[in-house]
């Protein structure tokens, strides 16, 4: 092997070494592979949990993790014995749940499409119906849905490429039109909403008025075009987090499954890590400070 093949070997794996550390350490899921991971800053897996096509995941204040998958949730200690479980049953799929400030976790239910709020015994507590959207398929009506401390209810219609708010009784307040199958909504202060459009290959941030006021788009990172935009979060210093989906006849694409960008649009870290992950779908940064069951986290 000659010198200048032996230097290009060694900068590749230098590459892919550095590619592998996060700079933060992270929860997320990886709903081809089935599993919930804890991976540290250097790029470790810490923590594995297998459970069938998994969604949304948080790290509760507790140390326990939550997380949905595609029949239920569940509240899962370090040592994995479950302390809370909901189970949605047949004809469902569930792509989003959430840790409220009351104890109960918020399930989003396609198939008999609503909203759940179930409590500590696993017993719904409240129930939000949503009107289906016209001829989709049970896997086509929702992603993600956010409930705001103010009690509003934001419900990504992937369907219908659209963003609906409703108040807590239910009652529709507006739709909002997006480039996209929508995956995410976040709600963001000063009315902000940052939103993935899944195959839209884009996200937006729109003001309290409606007006993309920042975008990221298909071809704005050299070398990394947008696949799937699924999960995200937004960090206190204005950066935003996002998962590139790589599911779609893009699995074994050398690209990078998360990325961490400033708001011009330049990249802070990359995580790649073709090994161990096919398609990371949501993502939460552990080292940011807040309470995820205030709403303190942007994701």
């Amino acid at each position: 092997m000659n010198f200048k093949k032996t230097l290009w070997l060694s900068c590749l794996a230098l590459a892919i070494h550095l590619s592998a550390r996060a700079q933060h350490s992270f929860i997320c899921t990886d709903s081809y592979a089935g599993k919930v991971a804890v991976v540290s800053a250097n790029g470790t897996i810490e923590w594995e949990y297998n459970c069938n096509a998994p969604q949304d995941c948080w790290r509760l204040p507790n140390g326990n993790y939550l997380f949905c998958h595609v029949h239920g949730a569940l509240e899962v200690t370090p040592d994995k014995k479950i302390v809370w479980e909901y189970k949605s049953g047949t004809n469902t799929e569930v792509h989003a749940c959430q840790p409220l400030p009351d104890g109960r976790v918020l399930v989003v239910e396609c198939g008999p499409s609503r909203i759940v709020e179930v409590d500590r015994e696993g017993k719904i507590a409240k129930e939000i119906k949503l009107t289906p959207p016209p001829n989709a398929k049970l896997h086509e009506q929702f992603r993600g849905v956010r409930k705001t401390l103010d009690g509003h209810y934001f419900v990504s219609r992937k369907a219908e490429h659209m963003v609906e708010e409703l108040d807590g009784d239910g009652k529709s307040l507006r739709r909002i039109n997006v480039p996209g199958d929508v995956h995410e909504v976040v709600p963001l202060p000063g009315g902000h909403l940052l939103i993935d459009c899944g195959d839209g290959h884009k996200i937006i941030e729109l003001d309290a008025s409606e007006k993309v006021v920042w975008e990221l788009n298909e071809n704005d990172l050299p070398g990394n075009p947008l696949r799937l935009m699924a999960g995200c979060q937004r960090l206190p210093n204005g950066n935003t987090v996002f998962c590139n989906w790589l599911g779609h006849g893009h699995v074994r694409d050398a690209q990078a499954h998360v990325f961490e960008i400033t708001p011009n649009k330049k990249v802070v870290w990359e995580y790649t890590d073709h090994t161990h992950f096919k398609t990371i779908n949501q993502i939460q940064l552990l080292d940011v400070p807040g309470d995820v069951t205030k709403g303190e986290i942007f994701r």
